[in-house]
């Protein structure tokens, strides 16, 4: 037995999860159970008990820098939970070792304005009516003045307050009215402080005397955000803006957004996720008209396999894209657009293209998917563009494609082998699962097909929709016992209920279960760490991601 497991109630043994296990669930699921939710939950300190035992326990130190290593190394999809753990730190910690920890590393872990307001946030909501503190200001005002310390990094900060300039109910001039930052004239930062309260005009003076630079780039952001005739609007010019002060889709003016020589010059230097996010609206004005140099921009864009391996795009990601975009029409808000054909066509063929850049894991799966008629009904919470069926064989056939050792079975009336190749295409696969007889869906069934064919696996996925039937054994039980059938200690269940709100299949005192309740963009990179042992074990690293690959609806 390792020292890390302990016996069970059934005579078997289960690694432990301890307090640090439930901290790095935390930060990677946003609860300390065995369950990622694909809404934000309101977050509050019952969330997070686990961080005040490891204060009160002498630890807040360690849990300072599991924070920190989590942020640097991207390992989290959502921030949200890597805020409130600092904000616990920054005001529910009683030990000032881990208060002065947490405001010194605060700009390692708040990377953008959105990450600090955020934190903001959730330090008024633990500590509501206490004021700012000494302490918490000069660390807020550090974040700032920091940005002066190096050259170039004031226009850095020039960015980062134009493009993020207010999130969850604060904005830049709110912190500086309560944080009091002192900057050095001569390094930029005084501007860019008296643009924030005053605004441009007051600012100009300071800047022509200090940042001749920094003036340049505020003019251009006053430029693309000013409200125009759209009849009179030098549209050369302003995209020439765009490209010489390299500004982003947030500096520009709504209303400058209907004309294409805008969107190309911003697509320049757009990452691949939010020029799919935007495939809606370019199409929406018109200019991805068939045949046009701007469908060309794009495909080729999609073709490129070496940009679509520097995006790091998941394959489903993209598949989730193409079903948004082949639609005409946004899930949210009013907007339309026709689909273009040669963009559906090169969006289809980046799906299968990005295969060959999702990292193997090298487990063995067992992958069992519902074959049930509500499979085909509705749509997958979290991805509102796709049927769960749909959305399972899709997921299957990454797995085909980028794992050497997966097997593949149905719920019907028994489980049945389905014979699903990396050769496919995801209609084909959904052709061979809608073939099967449909049965109910019982968790545990996998893990006893696993012990009746001695099969051995490291991994079992369940795909089902939302309601599992005829339960006959606990899984987390079943589970357990395999792991004793075949010496596998660590043997993982992942359970993702596509169309699900809530369920409770996964023991929470066992970090090997995982339920997933809906499925959004974030769900592979979570199935991935979870997989590879870094919720558990915080070791996996992959860079973090601030956009999301829905397309933009509204």
């Amino acid at each position: 037995m390792a020292a890390q497991q302990v016996l069970t109630h059934i005579g078997g043994y289960a690694y432990k999860v301890d307090d640090l296990s439930k901290l790095t669930r935390f930060l990677c699921l946003g609860a300390e159970g065995g369950t990622y939710y694909v809404t934000e939950l309101q977050l509050k300190k019952e969330n997070a008990q686990c961080i005040s035992r490891l204060i009160e326990a002498g630890r807040g130190n360690e849990v300072v820098q599991t924070l920190v290593d989590f942020s640097v190394s991207g390992r989290t999809a959502k921030q949200n939970g890597l805020m409130f753990a600092m904000a616990m730190c920054a005001r529910q910690s009683v030990d000032p070792d881990t208060q002065r920890m947490c405001y010194e590393n605060l700009h390692l872990v708040c990377r953008i304005p959105t990450h600090l307001f955020t934190f903001i946030g959730h330090c008024e909501a633990l500590s509501e009516g206490t004021g700012w503190g000494r302490a918490h200001r000069r660390a807020i005002a550090n974040w700032y003045t920091r940005f002066g310390e190096t050259p170039g990094s004031a226009k850095r900060l020039a960015m980062l307050v134009t493009k993020y300039k207010n999130r969850n109910g604060w904005s830049h001039l709110d912190v500086l009215r309560l944080a009091h930052p002192k900057p050095d004239k001569d390094n930029g930062l005084a501007g860019i402080f008296k643009y924030i309260v005053k605004g441009f005009d007051e600012a100009t003076e300071l800047l022509q005397e200090s940042n001749a630079n920094l003036l340049a780039y505020f003019q251009a952001v006053e430029d693309l955000k000013a409200q125009r005739d759209p009849q009179n609007v030098n549209v050369t010019g302003l995209a020439e803006i765009i490209r010489q002060h390299r500004l982003v889709r947030e500096h520009v003016n709504t209303a400058l957004l209907q004309f294409p020589e805008i969107w190309e010059a911003l697509l320049e230097e757009m990452p691949m996720t939010a020029m799919i996010r935007n495939l809606g609206k370019m199409s929406a004005i018109g200019m991805l008209a068939a045949g046009s140099k701007y469908e060309e921009m794009i495909v080729e864009k999609f073709k490129n396999k070496e940009v679509l391996k520097k995006a790091r795009i998941h394959p489903f990601n993209v598949l989730v894209a193409l079903n948004t975009y082949s639609k005409g029409a946004g899930d949210l808000g009013s907007l339309t657009w026709t689909p273009n054909v040669a963009i559906l066509e090169a969006l289809d063929d980046a799906f299968y293209a990005t295969f060959k850049f999702v990292e193997p894991t090298n487990k063995r799966y067992l992958l069992a998917l519902d074959v049930s008629g509500s499979m085909w009904w509705g749509t997958v919470n979290g991805c509102r563009s796709v049927q769960p069926g749909y959305a399972a064989a899709a997921l299957s056939l990454v797995t085909a494609a980028t794992e050497e050792h997966c097997d593949f079975i149905g719920f019907s009336g028994e489980l049945v082998p389905l014979a699903i190749n990396p050769e496919m295409t995801v209609s084909e696969v959904e052709a061979v699962v809608r073939s099967v007889p449909m049965g109910g869906t019982d968790c545990s069934l996998p893990m006893v097909y696993a012990m009746e064919h001695n099969k051995l696996y490291d991994v079992f996925v369940v795909y089902t929709d939302c309601e599992t039937s005829g339960i006959k054994y606990t899984p987390a039980d079943k589970l357990r016992e395999y792991r004793q059938h075949s010496g596998i200690a660590d043997a993982k269940l992942i359970v993702i209920g596509m169309t699900s709100n809530g369920f409770s299949i996964a023991d929470p005192d066992d970090p090997n279960m995982l339920d997933m309740p809906g499925f959004d963009s974030n769900g592979p990179q979570v199935m991935k760490d979870f997989i590879g042992g870094s919720i558990t074990e915080g070791r996996a690293v992959h860079p973090s991601r601030d956009d999301q690959m829905d397309v933009e609806t509204n």
